[in-house]
């Protein structure tokens, strides 16, 4: 095999492996469905409970990067805590090792013809022929499967060509300066396929072909353990606050395990001998460093999980600065945009933070004295700076190609976001009439207008849909009744011209804002019922004034 032939094989059979990958993580996790994000939300209560979902996860969708990016798009929607995020992250690991396992148990000793052409050939009538349901996902995962075994083949060859045609007698070193120089291979070549899964194939491949050596090929192993933690970091830019601590947490928890490894390398091949002789398992490269990589990472699991509490009280003590900035989405980034159904879950959040903004300037307009326009207004811009956020997500969102249910709740999302800021802005325009109002002692004390005051801020604190209802009632009444008071004092020359017809526009700017008010948390209870009556998520009171973090803490 020339030179030339060589390094096409190992360039198509690693994009034949990259696209695998990506059609059955794309695959397995369609054709669950919320079966996964169920799994994530109810069974993973403690952080242990965690490693096993989140293993479980990853061994079935076969990339753990996209299952760190799905626990982060988790503790944004509100369906986990940092604490139960970590046990995610510490199983992912793990269940990434499922891969090493299909190569070295099945790749090696597949009937190409008789095996993986079949799955590709099904896979593909699956999708032509079944057009809505989870059988179209699922036959995409059976291609990809399919083009996975093709895609180790490929390898096998173009490494056994590589033996037969140069010296790799350098190449199979195992000094421990040139480790460090395999460990780095194996970070660059995660790194750039943004896989760990296809680094390891290509280092097990290797491997069994007789490129290099056992000891080099775990240091590559351990390299892409590490490099595979560049996908949560790349996610994490510009991300929220959760986005940013888990992240941490996964290099922090691979870089550990990965140094742990290394410094105890012989020892580990130690209990990879000792284990392989007592399970009755080939002594091939194959099996070695597939036993190797899952002991190493289980080993990393049990060192880190009792220091779970203060690993997550650290991350909690990270990256404060951001959440200062008010102005800035909480819930909302790229990694719950992955998954619609995980964003419709931040968004509610981050809708119910916004209320929890409005409801503040309302209070700052009516309940306190010394608030100033200057001060409303730069609140009316947060509140905008937000929506705008929250609009640019749903719009983003809506743009793909999505279940008919999910853009019926994505348009349901969009206005009641929409209703909250007309409440804001209507709370400005009823603030600014107010001060022009000339004799606001005679409208307090006549026509009892703080009375109405106080009964809209109470109306627009209720928490259930019931009595969300019956606060506009009353608001209703009581406008009505003022403005049959005010038009009398106008009547009877009590009240001038000029104050009543402001009088009467301030009536009807906050009895509109309470309509909103109504508008938005109708819609939004009513969101919250249906995803609630589906299992999809915990039920949680509309437009209520929780700590999102000692909420979640709780679960």
């Amino acid at each position: 095999m020339s030179t030339l032939q060589i390094i096409g094989a190992l360039i198509g059979g690693l994009g034949l492996f990259l696209l695998a990958v990506g059609m059955m993580s794309e695959g397995l996790r369609d054709a669950a469905g919320n079966s996964l994000r169920k799994l994530l939300s109810h069974w993973t209560c403690t952080p242990l409970r965690g490693v096993f979902s989140g293993l479980f996860m990853t061994a079935v969708v076969q990339s753990s990067s996209a299952v760190t990016v799905a626990a982060i798009g988790f503790v944004n929607a509100g369906l986990l805590n940092l604490r139960q995020t970590l046990g995610v992250i510490y199983g992912a690991n793990i269940g990434t090792t499922m891969t090493g396992w299909l190569v070295a148990l099945v790749g090696f000793k597949l009937n190409i013809q008789a095996f993986a052409l079949p799955l590709i050939g099904i896979g593909m009538l699956l999708r032509l022929f079944s057009k809505q349901g989870r059988w179209p996902a699922f036959g995409l995962a059976l291609v990809g499967f399919g083009l996975f075994f093709i895609g180790v083949d490929v390898l096998k060859g173009a490494f056994e060509g590589m033996v037969a045609t140069f010296n790799l007698a350098e190449m199979t070193a195992e000094g421990g300066g040139q480790l460090f120089w395999y460990l780095i291979t194996g970070i660059v070549v995660t790194v750039l396929t943004q896989s760990s899964s296809a680094a390891i194939a290509l280092t097990i491949t290797a491997a069994a072909a007789g490129v290099i050596g056992i000891h080099a090929a775990a240091a590559m192993v351990v390299g892409a353990n590490v490099g595979t933690t560049s996908t949560a970091v790349l996610a994490a830019i510009g991300a929220t606050v959760n986005a940013k601590r888990v992240a941490l947490a996964q290099v922090l928890f691979n870089v550990g395990t990965g140094l742990v490894a290394l410094m105890i390398l012989p020892l580990m091949f130690w209990v990879v001998r000792l284990i392989s002789e007592v399970a009755g398992l080939a002594a091939d490269p194959g099996i070695t460093l597939a036993l190797f990589h899952t002991i190493f990472n289980v080993l990393g699991v049990l060192l880190v999980l009792p220091l779970n509490e203060r690993l997550a009280s650290f991350l909690e003590g990270c990256f404060l600065r951001r959440e200062e900035k008010v102005h800035l989405p909480k819930f909302l980034d790229s990694a719950v945009a992955t998954t619609p159904v995980l964003a419709i879950n931040a968004l509610i959040l981050e809708l119910e933070a916004l209320a929890q903004r409005v409801h503040i300037m309302l209070q700052k307009a009516l309940g306190k004295p010394g608030t100033d326009a200057a001060t409303l207004h730069e609140e009316l811009r947060i509140v905008r700076e937000l929506s705008r956020a929250i609009s640019v997500f749903i719009v983003k969102l809506s743009g793909r190609a999505l279940p008919q249910e999910v853009s019926q709740q994505l348009a349901t999302l969009l206005r009641v976001d929409q209703y909250l800021v007309s409440c804001a802005v209507n709370i400005e325009i009823g603030m600014k009439k107010g001060h022009q109002v000339d004799d606001a002692t005679l409208l307090e004390k006549q026509l009892g207008l703080s009375d109405y005051q106080a009964e809209l801020l109470s109306a627009l604190t209720a928490q259930e849909p019931e009595e969300l209802q019956q606060g506009l009632s009353k608001v209703q009444g009581l406008h009505d009744h003022l403005k049959t008071k005010a038009l009398q004092a106008g009547a009877e020359g009590r009240l001038d011209f000029e104050p009543l017809m402001q009088l009467l526009e301030i009536l009807a700017e906050q009895l509109r804002l309470a309509q909103q008010w109504l508008k938005a948390g109708h819609y939004l209870n009513r969101l919250k019922r249906h995803i609630s009556a589906n299992g999809d998520q915990h039920d949680v009171d509309p437009f209520a004034t929780p700590n999102h973090h000692q909420t979640l803490d709780q679960h």
